[in-house]
């Protein structure tokens, strides 16, 4: 299907309905894909369980506001936002209504492609730049996660010029000139590593912020915030969570292998 795209945003910036439906395919590994914990595209992984429920969440609240863009960023390194980014869009991916794209915006230390599988040795910093004119250039479909992915390659590279150009806004504003089924997921960089978060979180609808299980603080959490202020938190995802005694709802007893 071909989407026309208002006059400003012909050219490098647009991004085309019949140009992701017509990206290559990349047959992702299943077994390497569990090896980097990405299981949410397997439902009767009780490990993708999570995930479902958050992607029932996040869609509910997008549709609702008409948003197309869900930022997913964290305080502090490691706290596992590309973990979350990748297994909620291929449990959004499993979804008949939906259709997700995928951008690595982590420009410094990208990790979203290798863990899908995917190698490139030009992303989202050479479309920012100015060396890749087309988006269709640099992204793929991984299948069978069915997620459109425009990936990056970590560079030690000054991001925050490349952010502050005007081909990331143009390029979010023809996000919304797609059919209503899309979604895009943007992998930010951690808040507190540099001010590329920030630049970024004022051009995108509505943001998820990971926290770290008895490594964020209060503090971050509220720092963070504060940084990314006015945009709005859609939820958090609280990552490394040890499961106790009784918080299981009953699925680890009788009725365990109906879901498993």
């Amino acid at each position: 299907m071909s989407l026309e795209i208002p006059g400003q945003f012909r050219g490098v910036q647009s991004l085309r309905a019949d140009e992701i439906e017509s990206l290559p395919i990349v047959d992702a590994d299943l077994d390497a894909l569990e090896q980097q914990a990405i299981v949410g595209f397997n439902s009767r992984d009780k490990r993708s369980r999570p995930f479902n429920l958050l992607r029932t969440q996040i869609l509910r609240k997008m549709r609702e506001r008409k948003w197309k863009t869900c930022a997913i960023t964290s305080g502090a390194p490691n706290a596992g936002k590309s973990f979350v980014t990748a297994n909620l869009a291929a449990a959004l991916g499993q979804l008949s209504d939906v259709k997700v794209l995928v951008f690595d915006l982590d420009l410094r230390r990208a990790s979203i492609g290798e863990r899908m599988g995917v190698d490139t040795d030009k992303g989202m910093a050479e479309y920012l730049d100015g060396s890749v004119d087309r988006l269709a250039d640099i992204g793929k479909r991984v299948m069978p996660l069915n997620v459109a992915l425009f990936p990056s390659h970590p560079a030690a590279i000054n991001s925050a010029e490349l952010l502050v150009n005007d081909r990331l806004p143009k390029l979010v504003e023809s996000i919304h000139h797609l059919p209503d089924d899309y979604i895009a997921l943007l992998d930010l960089p951690p808040v507190f590593a540099n001010d590329d978060a920030m630049a970024i979180i004022q051009h995108v609808d509505c943001y998820l912020f990971v926290i770290e299980e008895g490594q964020t603080t209060k503090g971050q959490v509220t720092d963070s915030m504060n940084l990314l202020s006015p945009a709005e938190c859609i939820g958090t995802v609280l990552n490394r969570y040890i499961e106790h005694s009784g918080d299981s709802f009953g699925y680890s007893d009788n009725y365990e292998h109906y879901y498993n």
